[in-house]
């Protein structure tokens, strides 16, 4: 039964959908069957594993919507571990869309229901907001991963976003777990950086990833080019903490079944 991890956080520019890519990626590259979901109407993460909008016939917002099977809307990549379910534009209407349906927050977990058994992981990339798209992400998932940038700002949506955990495990969701609190741009030459890690750690402990995402010029130009930071360029220093990001998870697992 695939894991499912919901990564999410509602403000924007924390690294989210770069973690989503490449924590993917890396998960893929040691051999764990892995399904990236795209559920942001932006479609960063389409695009940023080489899924163009010419090479996609349908998507997330096809099955959600309009019905269609979940089979027909996944796609390879460059890795033959890691296929995608990718979104589109037409994402931004399903939260006017889902309003007035029934069982509207379950929709993405049943979706993927039938095939959580083809996949080790699942991550879904969530929009920066905590509307229906994130709700039915939270809903979906076993667990979610939260990026924290190394900045003030960031902490601050922090309490609202427990609080909407709070409430969809209440509601929604009783077993969903907190994967963990990623650090992310990391600017080892700012004081800030590290008194916000020191800040974070104090508070949250054992929810904070031991592996810190700094600032890389690599990760930030992977996604021009269509790919993961490890197939644009594995010796960067970005692409190595992913790859000890999806080992740090892998090792939480096994210590949870062992």
């Amino acid at each position: 039964m695939g894991h499912v991890i919901c990564v999410a956080n509602q403000k924007g520019g924390v690294g989210k959908t770069t973690t989503a890519i490449n924590l993917a990626a890396s998960l893929a590259l040691v051999e764990k069957n892995t399904l990236l979901i795209d559920a942001d109407p932006q479609a960063n993460a389409s695009s940023g594993v080489g899924l163009g909008k010419d090479k996609i016939k349908k998507n997330l917002y096809d099955a959600i919507l309009n019905g269609a099977d979940v089979q027909e809307i996944i796609y390879p990549t460059e890795l033959p571990c890691l296929r995608v379910i990718p979104a589109h534009l037409d994402l931004f209407g399903a939260e006017v869309e889902l309003v007035n349906q029934p069982n509207r927050e379950k929709k993405l977990r049943n979706l993927i229901s039938p095939i959580r058994t083809e996949f080790d992981y699942i991550l879904i990339d969530c929009p920066p907001s905590l509307g229906f798209l994130t709700l039915n992400a939270l809903t979906a998932a076993d667990s979610v991963l939260i990026p924290v940038q190394c900045e003030y700002y960031s902490l601050e949506g922090l309490a609202h976003l427990f609080e909407t955990l709070r409430r969809v495990k209440k509601v929604l969701n009783p077993t969903l777990a907190m994967e963990g609190i990623l650090l992310t741009m990391f600017d080892v030459r700012n004081k800030l950086s590290h008194l916000i890690v020191q800040d974070i750690r104090k508070h949250f402990s054992d929810r904070v990833f031991n592996i810190i995402i700094p600032r890389n010029v690599r990760l930030s130009e992977a996604p021009s080019f269509g790919k993961p930071a490890y197939l644009y360029d594995k010796t960067s220093r970005g692409a190595q903490c992913y790859l000890e990001l999806a080992q740090e998870i892998i090792q939480k697992r096994r210590r949870t079944f062992s």
